[in-house]
């Protein structure tokens, strides 16, 4: 199901762009079949994401002391650059060895190596926060209370607490449970809080490579992603994260639709409403804030100009995918439909009370110590970052505005904005919040995404550009040389941009996993303090209690914290 937007890959020998240019034919370019190649990568970046991690498991420190935990962080980071070092080191191998005849082979692995390295580093950082105490982030206390109490009745055939809430992930955590931790819900739940995390990386890698190649992937993709990433409740925003690459891949799929021929466009149909199914029924949330603008790039790329049969193509592609979707969740779909009309949110948080136009940071239910927010800008309030967005936006449609990734990205940040304006005006008089403020999520993702992907249509035709001037160089010296663009050559480019978002990368992970380092304050760090301090099942204190002490619920202060 990958729909790839670039091109054939093209091998430059070490003399750079001068030197002729070797075509790789797709049989050659690696061990086998494109699946299979997909399949590897899947397989490196996903034991790329458990091995910080696994090496985690082993660190003798005390993760309530803010020392150990600096000491941690500093482990860690260590580990990840010494092991992404190694992969861009043979990547780096891979240009000389042969004549580059497996450069691409081994950008492939790297890259997904490095997105797995990445989730895995917040991943550890969970371990190091959790060391010692077998409850999960919060225990028993707040949503993770809830989740633990709606998975084990849902895992022993009684309904769950909320016919609204995702059944996914309640009917993983039974399962799961049940399978590696006899039962207990709750100390799975910490397992999957740290594998959940550590998934990360390599779904969204995954997702994007049905749109890029795997250095763009990891680059205009992830990276931009792990803004959002969680270890406390990570199938949320990795839903997001996933779903927007999905989305623009089928209306990619649907603008083609009308040239495929009948068996691949109805497997891939059905295969993107399988998809869209699981993620429904894993978070349904976004789906609300995306809807619209899926819609409206829908019926802009639907294959209107390709004459009856076209017109009917694409509408049995959407037709396979809506049957899938039906299948996978539709029993779910219905629930809210109905139930979900009757839901109510009526929890007024933090970012309720602050300008309803700032998305650029969400500062949850525990803001932790804040003045005057959002903090003032330069430019009529508005500082740089949210005015490089839009000027992001405004580009990208510029550069793009024919391409379906662009517009369908541009469209579900626009639809998100109308949803979330639309509700926060009605917010007074139906004295309901309908959780408005997690568009901050999607629009803040989009935003990202798209002056990403400014970098990335700039770079193409560059890379165009480079091309054409290699062609005017293999010419008579009387032709060429007035056209060439003094860029070296592509494995350059390669190897720098792995550099550079390996530090990026090693140090967004390092703050997102010290978001979660336990410490008694208005902050997210409250959840695993409240972990260390509540009584075992076997009767006996976390062994890093403080004070040896311990409570059936664990520190409640942070109650106090809650507006």
């Amino acid at each position: 199901m990958t729909v790839s937007t670039e091109g054939t890959a093209t091998v430059l020998p070490p003399g750079g762009p001068a030197a002729p240019a070797r075509p790789i034919p797709a049989a050659r370019r690696g061990l086998g079949s494109r699946g299979t190649l997909l399949f590897l990568e899947a397989a490196v970046a996903f034991a790329a994401a458990l091995v910080l991690p696994l090496l985690a498991r082993g660190f003798n420190f005390n993760p309530l002391d803010r020392i150990a935990q600096v000491s941690g962080l500093a482990a860690i980071q260590l580990r990840f650059a010494l092991i992404g070092l190694v992969l861009i080191g043979a990547v780096a191998l891979a240009v000389r060895l042969r004549g580059g005849r497996h450069f691409d082979l081994a950008t492939r692995f790297a890259s997904a190596g490095l997105a797995g390295l990445a989730s895995g580093f917040v991943a550890a950082g969970a371990v190091v926060a959790l060391h010692g105490t077998p409850w999960p982030m919060f225990g028993l206390n707040g949503d993770s209370g809830r989740i633990v109490e709606w998975a084990h009745a849902v895992a022993n055939g009684r309904p769950s607490g909320s016919p609204v809430y995702p059944p996914a992930p309640l009917h993983t955590l039974g399962l799961y449970a049940e399978w590696f931790r006899g039962g207990n819900t709750a100390y799975a739940f910490k397992d999957l809080q740290i594998l959940g995390a550590a998934a990360f990386g390599p779904l969204v890698y995954l997702s994007w490579r049905m749109l890029l190649g795997p250095v763009r992937a990891l680059a205009f993709g992830v990276a931009p992603a792990f803004a959002l990433i969680d270890a406390y409740k990570p199938y949320s925003q990795t839903v997001l994260v996933v779903l927007i690459p999905v989305l623009v891949a089928m209306v990619v799929s649907l603008s083609r639709s009308g040239t495929q021929g009948w068996r691949p466009l109805l497997l891939k149909g059905a295969g993107f409403g399988a998809l869209l199914g699981v993620l429904f029924l894993t978070y349904s949330g976004w789906f609300l804030w995306s809807a619209a603008g899926v819609l409206f790039a829908a019926l802009l790329y639907f294959p209107w100009r390709e004459g009856r049969l076209g017109r009917l193509k694409g509408a049995a592609f959407l037709g396979a995918s809506l049957a899938a979707f039906l299948v996978v969740a539709g029993r779910y779909l219905m629930v809210m439909l109905t139930e979900g009309q009757t839901t109510k949110d009526y929890n007024f948080r933090f970012d309720n009370f602050t300008d309803p136009a700032y998305y650029l940071m969400w500062r949850t239910d525990m803001p932790g110590k804040v003045g005057e927010w959002p903090l003032p800008g330069e430019y009529g309030g508005v500082g740089l970052f949210a005015l490089v967005t839009f000027v992001g936006l405004g580009a990208a449609i510029w550069l793009g505005m024919r391409k379906p990734m662009v517009v369908t990205i541009a469209a579900m940040f626009i639809s998100a904005w109308v949803m979330r304006m639309y509700i926060a005006s009605n917010m007074y008089e139906t004295q309901t919040v309908q959780l408005y403020t997690r568009t901050n999520n999607q629009l803040l993702y989009c935003g990202l995404l798209l002056c990403a992907l400014v970098v990335h249509l700039i770079s193409q035709r560059m890379a165009a550009r480079s091309a054409r001037s290699t062609a005017d160089d293999e010419r008579p010296a009387a032709t060429a040389g007035a056209g060439s663009t003094g860029f070296p050559g592509r494995e350059g480019a390669v190897i720098g941009a792995m550099c550079a978002l390996l530090l990026l990368l090693g140090t967004v992970s390092s703050s997102m996993a010290d978001r979660y380092m336990p410490a008694k304050e208005n902050t997210y760090r409250i959840l695993p303090w409240v972990s260390h301090t509540i009584t075992e099942q076997d009767g006996s204190c976390p062994k890093y209690a403080p004070g040896g002490t311990c409570s059936k619920d664990g520190d409640q202060s942070w109650l106090s914290f809650i507006r």
